[in-house]
C-alpha cells in the first residue's frame, strides 16, 4: 500500500536541526549525500531530468528549496507562483528526493556549511570557480558537479507563454 501524501512530505521536509542529523547519520552509513538548490516554482521537464541526474551522482539528494521570501528578493514582487510549502510538497514526492529544506538566505551557503554535503550539484550555466558553497564543500573533501539542463525549458518561458496565450 502507497503511503499517503501527508506521510510523505513530513517524512522528507525538514528544519535544520534535523536536517544536519539525518545529513550526519546518511554520511556514517557511507551513503553520498548529493546537494543542490534552486527554486523550482513551476515544476517542468527540465527540473526532473536535472533532478534525477543528480540524485544519481550519490546514494542521497537534498534539495534546498529557496523561501518565498529569497524567491522575491532574486526573481522580483511576482515570484514565486507556488508558495514554499506547495513547491516542498512537490519536490517531496519525487521517488529520488531524500530530503527538502527551505532556507531563507538569497544564497544557499549557511545551508551549505551546516549540511556538509559529499557532491555539490549545479546547472552547468555555472562554473565550478562560481558556484556558492563550492571551495566549502571542496575543502571538506567533497566534490562540486555541473549538469547540463534540457534545452527549451524553463519556469519563465512558460510564464511568458501563458500570459501571451491570454492576451
Amino acid at each position: 500500500m502507497t503511503q499517503p501524501f501527508e506521510n510523505i512530505i513530513a517524512e522528507k521536509v525538514y528544519d535544520l536541526s534535523t536536517a544536519k542529523k539525518q545529513v550526519q547519520a546518511w554520511q556514517f552509513e557511507e551513503n553520498k549525500v548529493v546537494f543542490t538548490n534552486g527554486v523550482f516554482d513551476l515544476i517542468h521537464i527540465g527540473h526532473l531530468s536535472y533532478l534525477a541526474k543528480s540524485a544519481a551522482l550519490g546514494n542521497k539528494l537534498i534539495i534546498g528549496l529557496n523561501s518565498d521570501s529569497s524567491v522575491r528578493q532574486i526573481k522580483g514582487p511576482a515570484r514565486p507562483v507556488n508558495d514554499q510549502s506547495s513547491r516542498a510538497a512537490l519536490l517531496a514526492c519525487l521517488c529520488f528526493v531524500d530530503m527538502v529544506i527551505i532556507f531563507g538566505d538569497n544564497t544557499p551557503l549557511n545551508l551549505i556549511i551546516d549540511l556538509k554535503p559529499d557532491i555539490l550539484v549545479k546547472g552547468a550555466d555555472y562554473s565550478v570557480e562560481n558556484i556558492v558553497g563550492a571551495a566549502e564543500v571542496i575543502a571538506n573533501g567533497g566534490e562540486v558537479k555541473t549538469i547540463h539542463f534540457v534545452d527549451g525549458y524553463s519556469s519563465t518561458a512558460i510564464m511568458e507563454k501563458v500570459k501571451n496565450q491570454g492576451s
